[in-house]
């Protein structure tokens, strides 16, 4: 069979005006492709609706935290100093990012957020130190028209450490950083600060004292930051408590008040006051008949608990009763110097007192029940001695409250009084060197007497865990599944490839 020349089939040349017309038309794709790509970018990042498709929720803001962001009027800026590998750096970008998101689809420009880096920023970063006043690294800084809130990277979770059998182990228990967020940004946006007066003239804690053991200049620096003006005041000088007093603090007293000091003390508390009674043990202060009608009496002695302690002097707190000072403290340790105990009256609510006069009273931190109330001071070791020591649980911090009905609402101010048996936990060296949870105590005793304790009751997140059991046998057998597969895989194709082309 004879087969035919071969025919070739050429297209026809495109002149230059055809040529023109092709690029001008592909020139014009283009243009509009990248038109649509931006209005269709530009309206996504205003009407596109996200979803969480993790199953847990875990960046999934509240209601309360939107309705939050709703209100606000200005400009919110959010600097974070925070290093680059900090284990919570990536979750609190996601985190921040919500915000950003929710407050932009109400108003732009509304919530701003400044990322820097410490270790690479220098310059950036030394003037915002300096203008901000933040001495450590790993920092959130909500600032709303000059009200400034400080939010560490330890306010962001909690953890759990435990000695195992290779050494001490951290976990994660918690993410806890829109609790912490959202509370700050209620507290910039409130208009006005509430004064903390800390009474002098009887030997009390100065707070412009920056000695290491006896100083409290380091926690007046963080109310301050904390939105709070402090001041001082002695009613020798000032007979009365300011009318612009917010909360007082009687803060370690060595010398016994007078009966006219306490009687402005308990005339201020039966205006609807609020004090924070922090007494050292072995110290008669005066106050101890105003406490008796409070419901709580003092003892002169010292509580120890030799499974709370290291040397024998600081008790370490970890459970908490219930109460908005405590609840978002648990696992979280508050560390006391040789607290003295808080007793609780049994004859508070046995009278004919009506119930809006009645001391309500909780135990906020106290002993284990290994513990107990040493009454000899002199006793070294301590030791329980049956009939005389009072065994644990011992409390150590009370917070009362006296006006309120259970289960009434009423438009009336309750009288607030929280009662520590330490001073020193909240000095300049206990901040320094001794644990967390100690500035995060005081700090939320202030709050609740300045009605700042409802600062969003948002409940922490939980990380989402996924663990595999497996004994020895199986997890060496999956160790030689996944190391072997990819080249028996490889192996595998190679032999289908030469098989085929044999044929």
């Amino acid at each position: 069979m004879s087969v035919g020349p071969r025919r070739s089939f050429r297209l026809p040349s495109m002149s230059g005006g055809m040529r023109f017309a092709v690029s001008v038309n592909v020139l014009l794709a283009v243009v509009l492709a990248g038109i649509l790509t931006f209005l269709v970018n530009h309206l996504a990042q205003r009407h596109y609706h996200r979803w969480d498709w993790s199953g847990t929720d875990y960046y999934r803001l509240s209601d309360k935290t939107r309705s939050l962001l709703a209100s606000i009027e200005g400009e919110l800026t959010v600097l974070v100093f925070f290093r680059k590998n900090h284990p919570l750096s990536d979750e609190v970008r996601a985190v921040l990012s919500e915000y950003q998101y929710e407050a932009e689809k109400i108003r732009p420009h509304a919530f701003r957020v400044e990322w820097i880096d410490p270790e690479r920023d220098l310059a950036r970063t030394r003037d915002l130190l300096k203008h901000y006043a933040v001495e450590t690294p790993n920092v959130v800084v909500f600032d709303y028209g000059g009200r400034r809130k400080y939010v560490p990277d330890r306010a962001l979770a909690d953890f759990d450490y435990r000695l195992t059998e290779h050494g001490p182990s951290r976990e994660r228990l918690n993410f806890k950083a829109e609790q912490s967020f959202s509370s700050a940004i209620q507290s910039v946006m409130l208009m006005k600060r509430p004064t903390v007066y800390f009474l002098v003239g009887h030997g009390e804690r100065n707070i412009d004292d920056y000695d290491r053991n006896t100083g409290y200049s380091g926690i007046v620096k963080v109310l301050q930051q904390d939105n709070v003006d402090v001041k001082l005041l002695s009613m020798a000088v000032r007979q009365e408590v300011p009318d612009d007093c917010a909360a007082l603090v009687v803060a370690g007293p060595d010398r016994r008040l007078s009966r006219v000091e306490t009687d402005l003390i308990s005339g201020y508390l039966n205006r609807s006051g609020r004090v924070c009674l922090m007494l050292d043990p072995a110290v008669t202060t005066g106050l101890e008949t105003l406490l008796e009608r409070w419901g709580v009496e003092l003892a002169r002695d010292v509580v120890v608990d030799p499974s709370q302690t290291l040397s024998g002097r600081e008790l370490f707190v970890t459970a908490y009763g219930d109460h908005p000072i405590t609840r978002r403290m648990q696992r979280v340790a508050t560390m006391f110097y040789m607290p003295r105990s808080i007793n609780l009256r049994s004859d508070t609510t046995a009278d004919s007192t009506p119930e809006a006069d009645k001391p309500q009273i909780v135990v906020l931190a106290a002993s284990s029940a290994s513990g107990w109330s040493e009454n000899n001071l002199d006793q070294s070791p301590a030791r329980l001695d049956a009939g005389v020591d009072r065994p644990g649980p011992v409390p150590i911090a009370v917070a009362i409250e006296r006006g309120t009905i259970s289960g009434i609402e009423v438009q009336i101010r309750p009288a607030r009084l929280v009662v520590i048996g330490d001073s020193s936990f909240i000095s300049n060296g206990a901040l320094a060197t001794g644990v967390g949870g100690s500035e995060d105590f005081f700090l939320n005793v202030v709050n609740w007497l300045v009605d700042r304790d409802v600062l969003l009751a948002i409940s922490p997140k939980e990380p989402h865990r996924i663990r595999l059991e497996m004994n020895r046998n199986q997890r060496r057998l999956a160790g030689l599944v996944l190391v072997g597969s990819g080249p028996l895989a490889m192996i595998l194709l190679g032999l289908m490839v030469w098989a085929r082309r044999r044929r």
